[in-house]
């Protein structure tokens, strides 16, 4: 999770983390710091508008890494358009959120994108079968 915003941060870190592991970052250096660890997140949720490197340049070098290329991202931010969800997608993101974040709109992003488990084995829902821009368009208002 990542936003500029404490309270931002804490509010969607507070709702994530009661089903899933979460880690903060309110920068985009300490977002590529901890998408380049040795354990990287299997997603990424992501503002755009933050002061030094922004979510689109953040999304840029993750994207351009060879080792976090794979690693899904949703961005979110208030400054929802059609056209900035279009460049979102465009520079590799899978999906476009409003904010503020609707919690359901999140969960139901979250469990589309991650790993699930069925009879204790994981089970990688792929992304082809959540609809992106080119479809149906999985922004949520």
């Amino acid at each position: 999770m990542v936003d500029d915003a404490p309270i931002n941060l804490e509010l969607l870190v507070g709702l994530l983390e009661e089903k899933y592991e979460v880690a903060a970052a309110s920068t985009g250096d300490a977002a590529l710091q901890i998408a380049q660890s040795t354990n990287p997140p299997d997603l990424i949720l992501l503002d755009i508008v933050m002061p030094g490197k922004d979510g689109r340049e953040v999304c840029r070098m993750l994207k351009a890494d060879i080792a976090t290329a794979h690693i899904p991202i949703v961005f979110f931010s208030g400054k929802a358009s059609d056209e900035e969800c279009d460049h979102c997608m465009e520079l590799g993101g899978i999906a476009y959120l409003k904010k503020p974040v609707d919690a359901v709109s999140l969960f139901s992003i979250c469990e589309i994108i991650l790993p699930n488990k069925v009879d204790g084995v994981e089970q990688n829902i792929p992304v082809s079968s959540c609809k992106t821009k080119n479809s149906e368009n999985l922004s949520v208002d």
